[in-house]
């Protein structure tokens, strides 16, 4: 499907990358949040390669355009971020989309990215589906409970920050939640596994993870 981008202003002074098909329709709307290197040309990739899908796609900015190459820096992004001042960006994105017309709105995030796309999703924002990679787990299931559509998390089995071990035990909430998930663990790769610039770069389990992001989305959000 052909496409068109533009930079647009979606909460104070903060711009976000807007990748939306070329013709005029009914569309799903998605939040993409960057990792902890900010809003790179990596994440307006996947902005576009999932406009071509159908959706409205706001790659959000978080880190009021700052983008670093190394994790050092990624970690310094991070360690200054405020929290209450991120729930309000990506709820003011949430709002964006709509008033663009999208019918239904869901999030994405990797990593850093990822824990944000949870933290969305657990802020009373309604939502229509929720996406993580290997991002940082909620375990409070007080917190969970505000979840009331589907999550689809995709996780590195080498992972030593988001271990199988939290992952199962946020499964195993979400299950006694009743929240419907699809929670998969790739055995054999590590955390960003999907970051193409990332060393430890896993092709075969990256296109898998998409195709189950492609089809969990057009479920949800078609």
């Amino acid at each position: 499907m052909e496409i068109k981008t533009e930079e647009v202003n979606y909460f104070k002074n903060i711009n976000g990358y807007l990748a939306s098909p070329n013709k005029e329709g009914s569309y799903g709307g998605v939040v993409m949040i960057h990792e902890n290197r900010g809003l790179n040309e990596g994440i307006k990739e996947y902005a576009e390669k999932l406009a071509e899908e159908g959706y409205l796609v706001l790659a959000i900015d978080l880190f009021q355009g700052e983008t670093v190459p190394t994790v050092a820096e990624g970690m310094a992004l991070m360690a200054k971020f405020d929290q209450g001042e991120g729930i309000e960006n990506m709820r003011a994105a949430v709002a964006y989309l709509r008033e663009k017309g999208a019918h239904k709105v869901g999030s994405i995030g990797w990593c850093f990215g990822g824990a944000q796309s949870l933290k969305l999703a657990t802020s009373g924002e309604q939502m229509n589906g929720t996406v993580i990679y290997y991002g940082r787990l909620v375990a409070d299931k007080e917190e969970l409970s505000r979840i009331k559509w589907p999550v689809l998390g995709i996780f590195a089995g080498n992972d030593g920050h988001i271990t199988p071990e939290h992952v199962e035990e946020f499964k195993k909430n979400l299950d006694e939640l009743g929240i419907e998930n699809d929670i998969t663990i790739y055995p054999g790769v590590d955390h960003a596994f999907a970051n193409p610039s990332n060393p430890q770069f896993a092709p075969k389990e990256t296109e898998d993870a998409w195709n189950k992001t492609l089809e969990f989305l057009k479920k949800n959000l078609k």
